[in-house]
């Protein structure tokens, strides 16, 4: 099978890691790929470390007429079976052609991009519910769950960020946004005495964080990382992991957790509550609730057998859905059944 592979996204984001992902899994499977890009040197090199070199477009604005007549171009010679588009502005972009057409949402977005699809696929089934009660047709909304991989990676030096080395030790990442709900576990950080949180990430709201953690008397416990690409490396040295998340559709990072052997501690919001059997593979807290995420984060904290507990739930939960193996077989029969049908 031939499949044309799309994708404009940001320099960092949950759905560009998991395609990076994906276009490495399915390399190693009898599809023969192309991959176009908007050009980055980083993602260039994470793509060719699979051995994929990634064509590269620019995916402009409305004035941009270059990417749709090149990516017509590439179709023409290439002659996919199916192509497949990642969020708005790739899908935008992509002209009809003879080929199937399949677009992969990771959220909730506005189904004017996807008119002209012949597939959706959604990464959690909330979307996939979101897509039918939008007036698409439910024979053609698909849910296919992201797989993450956690590659054996030796813990870092808890000194490199001023970490004693007893202290019970917490781990969020994510964009400094607000729908990230960072302030939240600042706030529960005041009621979980003695551990550390480490939050990766960066954004907008990194300032208003550090300006929260000084003002709540916890900025001597808090350390805020920016952009890190060692994530193995930053799970295998935390003790929780944490999502406070009040909007997250799929909640990838709680997966991450559960690959890493970690007990994850998250707030109710759509994704992780779809993941997430609460007091089985982690546990949920009501959104933008801080008491109640202190109270679990405690919880944890206080019972090495609990923390056991919720690994085991986690673990089982990884292995029975989100595994490469398990995800890229999804995809590669999701493939099959779409061609049949045509």
């Amino acid at each position: 099978m031939r499949l044309l592979q799309a994708m404009a996204g940001a320099q960092h984001g949950g759905a560009e890691a998991f395609f990076e992902r994906l276009v490495g899994a399915l390399h190693n499977t009898d599809i023969d790929q192309k991959i176009v890009i908007r050009k980055g040197p980083e993602r260039e090199a994470r793509l060719a470390s699979y051995g994929v070199t990634a064509k590269t477009l620019p995916f402009g604005g409305m004035l941009d007429m270059y990417t749709p007549l090149a990516l017509r171009c590439m179709a023409k010679h290439f002659k996919p079976d199916v192509v497949m588009t990642w969020m708005n502005r790739a899908t935008a972009k992509m002209p009809r052609g003879d080929y199937l057409h399949v677009a992969r949402l990771g959220g909730f977005y506005d189904l004017k991009y996807y008119k002209h699809c012949d597939h959706l696929v959604g990464n959690t089934r909330g979307i996939v519910d979101y897509l039918i009660e939008q007036g698409w047709p439910a024979d053609r909304a698909h849910y296919l769950p992201n797989f993450v991989t956690v590659d054996a990676a030796p813990p870092i030096s808890r000194a490199e960020f001023d970490t004693p080395e007893d202290a019970p030790l917490l781990l969020s990442m994510g964009r400094l946004h607000t729908n990230k709900a960072f302030d939240t576990l600042l706030d529960a950080m005041i009621s979980v005495e003695g551990a550390y949180l480490w939050i990766a990430g960066e954004g907008p709201e990194r300032l208003a964080l550090e300006t929260q953690a000084y003002n709540r008397g916890v900025d001597q416990r808090v350390r805020f990382l920016g952009w890190r690409q060692d994530i193995a490396a930053l799970l295998a040295t935390c003790d929780i992991y944490v999502c406070p998340s009040r909007h997250e559709p799929l909640g990838n990072v709680v997966i991450e957790g559960w690959a890493a052997g970690k007990p994850v501690v998250a707030a109710a919001s759509q994704g992780p509550s779809e993941l997430i059997t609460h007091d089985d593979s982690g546990f949920l807290s009501p959104i933008d609730d801080a008491a109640a995420m202190a109270a679990n984060l405690n919880r944890v904290m206080g019972d090495a057998d609990l923390g056991a507990q919720l690994v085991a739930g986690g673990t089982r939960a990884y292995e029975a859905a989100f595994t490469q193996d398990v995800v890229v077989q999804k995809y590669m029969e999701f493939f099959d059944h779409i061609r049949g049908v045509r």
